[in-house]
């Protein structure tokens, strides 16, 4: 690496990766936009966004100012949403079906065993999509239920009021049956017309995805992510100061992998930028632990001992869909005797908001996911935007920094065997 790894940056390229999401990525951007504008409110910088310019990918471009030094930034976006959307079902029994498919594999494969072995969060995280479909279910069963028992009480009422007429049980019964599979379906309808608040459908169609191949990339994500890391090997052959890669939730997974082909490859060139590497709110157990991971886990093995890049993974105890402290390379099992990253830190929600805000966020589960992307009114040495678009390299900024005392870095995985 050239002298970037210590000197200022004037320019940095980023490549954002997001977790599984629907939603196209300009939500990011303006959540980039806002956030950035309040946490430089608090922390006492300058920054701004503009529309990135030209083709490619969607993205934007950052300009600030940060302890006196100018940093312009480009930012760009792995879109998957598309991927995403066309994984979700959109009929109520194929997300039942996904539902008993992916319990089963999570369960069979011992997976969801050794999870919980480590943190309640995500596995309760895991396991809420499962009861609470299964909640919708039972009530919809109750209704249906209840009203064929009115109308067939309704039906025994009328014939003893009139002396008899046995013959009118017939009618009353196919009436309580469709009135009762209307209702049915109406509830479950309702239900996933709520999904937008309760995350059942969402969440079970994320795990649904990992699950589904038990570990293993389709191979249309894997075209995006080819695609992608092309991206960053024109940005480490040009001249900007450094490339940092961020991998959200289950994005920082795919970041792993993008980053371990390049390297591979020799696309890292030894006089070029800076190469960081800043995995936030990882879910990466709950890929890497299924039977069928093997080109993950050996990514995770080889990126962990390289010189070319600097990894630091940022969770927090706070958020409960992340694997919080939990070194992704050990707990899988396949840390080699040379490993070097990743940095294991915490966010420390409890520390870095005050009070007040911690108050307001800490049962917004989902919320708390994204915080990470966010402004902290307590800030301390993880500021999101300090690293996007400030003037150290992720490498200097962490140099010298402690992993946190708390994290889990012990073996945990039943499966263990890498791609060749």
């Amino acid at each position: 690496m050239r002298d970037s790894e210590t000197a200022k940056v004037q320019r940095r390229r980023v490549f954002y990766i997001p977790g599984y999401d629907p939603i196209h990525p300009r939500r990011y951007r303006e959540l980039y936009r806002k956030e950035g504008k309040a946490q430089a409110e608090i922390s006492g910088y300058e920054i701004g966004l503009k529309p990135k310019a030209g083709e490619g990918n969607y993205g934007w471009q950052v300009a600030s100012r940060m302890d006196g030094d100018i940093v312009q930034a480009d930012i760009d976006v792995l879109v998957w949403s598309d991927i995403v959307r066309d994984s979700m079902s959109n009929t109520i029994p194929a997300t039942y079906a996904q539902l008993v498919r992916t319990a089963w594999i999570y369960i069979t494969s011992g997976a969801l065993s050794r999870l919980m072995r480590m943190r309640k969060g995500p596995v309760i995280a895991a396991l809420y999509p499962v009861g609470m479909l299964l909640a919708q279910l039972g009530v919809a069963l109750l209704v249906f239920g209840l009203l064929q028992d009115l109308i067939m009480d309704a039906g025994e009422w009328l014939m003893a009021a009139i002396g008899g007429w046995r013959w009118l049980v017939y009618p009353f019964a196919l009436l309580s049956w469709g009135i009762g599979v209307a209702a049915f379906i109406f509830v479950l309808r309702w239900f996933k017309a709520q999904d937008g608040k309760l995350f059942a459908y969402y969440l079970m169609h994320d795990f649904a995805y990992s699950a589904r191949w038990k570990g293993a990339n389709p191979p249309e994500l894997e075209e995006r992510m080819a695609q992608f890391g092309e991206e960053i090997a024109r940005a480490l052959a040009s001249d900007v100061d450094e490339v940092l890669v961020v991998g959200h939730s289950s994005g920082a997974h795919l970041a792993v992998s993008i980053l371990a082909d390049l390297i591979r490859a020799g696309k890292v060139p030894g006089n070029g930028p800076a190469l960081g590497f800043l995995s936030l709110g990882q879910v990466v157990p709950m890929v890497s632990f299924l039977p069928k991971a093997h080109r993950l886990r050996a990514d995770l093995r080889y990126l962990s001992a390289r010189d070319e890049l600097a990894w630091v993974d940022v969770t927090a105890p706070g958020d409960g869909c992340a694997f919080a402290l939990c070194d992704p390379v050990a707990v899988t099992g396949v840390a080699p005797d040379n490993k070097k990253w990743p940095l294991v830190i915490s966010a420390a929600f409890t520390q870095t908001l005050s009070e007040g805000r911690w108050k307001e966020l800490r049962w917004r589960f989902f919320r708390l996911h994204f915080q990470y992307l966010c402004a902290f009114d307590k800030v301390r040495d993880y500021d999101y935007f300090r690293i996007t678009a400030g003037p150290e390299t992720l490498r200097a900024r962490f140099d010298g920094r402690e992993p946190s005392r708390s994290r889990i870095d012990v073996p945990v995985s039943k499966y263990r065997t890498i791609a060749a």
